[in-house]
Order: C-alpha cells, then structure tokens, then sequence
C-alpha cells in the first residue's frame, strides 16, 4: 500500500501495458491522478525486458527467401499459430514484427 504524496490517500495498483506490450504494476491516485512505480515495480519491468531480450531466433533457408523460426516461449505467450499473417516494420538497426 502507497499513500499518495499529494492527497494523501491510498493509491490503488493497476496494471498497464508498455508499448512493446510488457504488463506492468503502478500506484494510481483517483484524486490528483499521479502515478509512479516504485522500485520493486521497476525491477520486475526490468526482469521482464532481460527476459524478452534473451530470447533467439534461428534464420532458415526457404528457397529464395529466409524464415525465422520463432521460440515457443514466444508463440504460446502470443498464441500464434499455424499461417498467422504477420507485419516486418524496418526500424534503425532492428525489424519489429506486429501480430
């Protein structure tokens, strides 16, 4: 439990998604509407990301073209399946795949 710095009352903890779809926890004011996380929170953020970072892809030859092949940490935590149509988005130095 947080009491807010401001109004003084307690802060509820909701959950939210980052733009790279990580879930994560912070305090929430209903009065003065701030927010923060606090340490605790910010480590399991962190842990996450280390965690997501660590995972591989293996590029395969398929005729002309490359597949990757995409862990299965990833195709269960996304439910991907079997001909699931995907987008590349070239980006600086990297590729972001959205389902």
């Amino acid at each position: 439990m947080r009491i807010c710095s401001k109004c003084k009352i307690k802060m509820e903890v909701k959950t939210s998604l980052d733009k790279k779809g990580i879930s994560y926890e912070y305090f929430y004011c209903n009065k003065c509407k701030d927010s923060f996380l606090d340490m605790k929170q910010l480590h399991a953020v962190a842990e996450k990301y280390r965690t997501m970072k660590r995972l591989n892809a293996k590029l395969s030859k398929w005729g002309v073209s490359l597949g990757v092949r995409i862990p299965k940490e990833l195709v269960e935590r996304y439910k991907l399946k079997d001909k699931t149509e995907v987008t590349f988005i070239p980006e600086d130095g990297s590729i972001r795949i959205i389902v």
